[in-house]
């Protein structure tokens, strides 16, 4: 067990009350997600307390993610952050009673923004994490996700999105379709992104689609190495 800290700016959690969430969706997918990350993150067991390696999650939404895979690698230090104040609560929670204590307190970020705004340096995270952010979001956001992992993740680290995605202009199944078109139709800035128009953008940022996953409920992890 290991007990770690890190001085970030605008690090909100000590002003919001603890509160509890539970979102069905990310009760159903965090298993099946681990599974994905033990395949691709390293243990880490030889690393001392003040080399842990950084796990950056970007939208964090609830916190249960980062509480379930958080005690499988001990020795990483798991950084949750959400750009919406309401949720600082509930992973503030998740991060406090984590068992092995390797969540540090949530912080409030835009991804839109440079990840130093938020006192993170370049090349200093081993592994950045958004799940469910890409498509339910304006394209912006997911620029910036590229465009930061681009600086801020270490030569060879990862980058791991989780959704669902298009390929090749078509959405599959039919289910997803009209997902899609329920999210369009919610804010006409949101929607399914395609896996082909991601990997151009990952290339201008130096990052490379080393693996597709496929996932339970018609989603994919898509594992994305920085070159």
């Amino acid at each position: 067990m290991i007990d770690i800290s890190i001085n970030f700016s605008q690090n909100s959690a000590g002003s919001i009350k603890d509160e509890k969430l539970i979102y069905p969706a990310a009760n159903r997918n965090k298993e099946p997600i681990l599974q994905v990350l033990k395949r691709f993150m390293t243990p880490h067991e030889d690393c001392t307390e003040e080399k842990n390696p950084l796990f950056l999650e970007i939208a964090s939404g609830s916190g249960q993610h980062v509480f379930h895979f958080a005690p499988h690698f001990p020795t990483i230090k798991f950084q949750p952050t959400e750009v919406d104040h309401s949720l600082l609560g509930s992973i503030n929670y998740y991060a406090k009673n984590c068992p092995t204590r390797n969540i540090l307190p949530p912080i409030l970020v835009d991804i839109c923004n440079r990840l130093n705004r938020y006192g993170l340096k370049e090349n200093s995270i081993d592994y950045l994490y958004c799940a469910n952010m890409i498509h339910i979001s304006p394209y912006v956001c997911t620029i910036g996700l590229f465009e930061n992992a681009g600086l801020y993740l270490k030569h060879d680290a990862l980058m791991i999105t989780y959704g669902p995605y298009s390929k090749d202009g078509i959405i599959v199944p039919e289910s997803n379709v009209e997902f899609d078109l329920s999210l369009r139709t919610r804010n006409p800035l949101w929607g399914l992104r395609d896996i082909n128009d991601l990997k151009k953008v990952g290339e201008k940022n130096n990052l490379t689609l080393i693996d597709t996953v496929e996932m339970p409920a018609n989603n994919k992890t898509l594992i994305w190495k920085k070159n």
